[in-house]
């Protein structure tokens, strides 16, 4: 495994470009903006998606895209991950070979940043899933946003961006980014699944909106708890209120709001402790739900 925490490069050169532009009072002005570009992913023999990303651990995207749309299974055994710079593309060998013909014709487009696409029943491999009743505390939470929010970042650098966390307790582990949170969050489930990391334990913490797509992929990679700085669709809280997650967003400063599993959340925290963000770490979200 690893070594941990797995943390931003914000300088980067592949993942940020300076650009001139001019600025409000008619001046030049340089800006860093952030990458992007397309990344084919190949499962086996068979071209599955295009996805557009930043251009970091594309090994990671690949698995984690394939894993949280159920076209590899928990007991798939990976023979080979070969990742082609020039090319952009990522072919994820493995032992058993299926055609995903059907699935990969019946499209949802997400929600998700850079739009998002689901293949196949979004509901699938979640029906009948029960997720552990794993406790939360209020404390846990505070210490996750105050350290993330401070984490040199994409974001800080450039904008533009999401990020998602994956937590243990109030230790953040892998922070990724990319231009859609869902390619974020399958960042994360690649890292999870390539090495092996139970995940019954962990909190699942992104800038993103909490919407159907989100909450399936965090109950997909069986965590347990998923917060947000953002908002909630209605049915991203039915589907983590059906499953047994705890969903917990719009965490700015001192204020959260508990949508799903309230009875696991343990409010130990001091609130007039918890500190406030200072503006030139208030990340998307911090004031409207996006």
């Amino acid at each position: 495994m690893p070594k941990l925490p797995i943390l931003p490069n914000p300088k980067d050169p592949r993942l940020t470009r300076k650009v001139t532009g001019i600025d409000h009072l008619g001046l030049p002005t340089e800006i860093s903006v952030v990458e992007e570009r397309p990344l084919t992913i190949y499962l086996n023999s068979q071209e599955i998606v295009t996805a557009m990303t930043i251009g970091d651990y594309p090994e990671y995207l690949a698995v984690g895209f394939l894993r949280n749309q159920g076209m590899l299974l928990t007991d798939d055994v990976i023979t080979q991950i070969d990742y082609e710079e020039d090319i952009e593309t990522v072919v994820v060998r493995t032992q058993r070979r299926t055609s995903y013909e059907e699935k990969i014709r019946k499209k949802t487009r997400t929600s998700g940043c850079a739009v998002g696409t689901v293949f196949g029943d979004m509901m699938e491999g979640i029906n009948g899933l029960t997720l552990p009743q794993t406790q939360v505390r209020s404390s846990w939470l505070y210490a996750l946003a105050k350290q993330i929010n401070m984490t040199p970042s994409l974001y800080l650098e450039a904008g533009a961006i999401h990020g998602t966390t994956l937590c243990f307790q109030d230790q953040p582990l892998v922070y990724m980014e990319d231009v859609g949170r869902h390619n974020a969050v399958d960042k994360i489930a690649g890292f999870l699944f390539l090495n092996q990391m139970p995940s019954a334990d962990k909190i699942l913490y992104t800038t993103g909106r909490l919407t159907s797509e989100m909450v399936i992929k965090t109950a997909q990679m069986g965590i347990p708890v998923l917060a947000s700085r953002s908002g909630f669709t209605a049915w991203g809280v039915e589907i983590a209120q059906k499953v047994g997650l705890t969903l917990i967003g719009r965490m700015r400063g001192q204020r959260y709001v508990c949508l799903a599993g309230n009875d696991r959340l343990l409010r130990d925290a001091n609130i007039d402790a918890a500190a406030d963000e200072g503006a030139k770490h208030r990340r998307k979200g911090a004031q409207d739900d996006v």
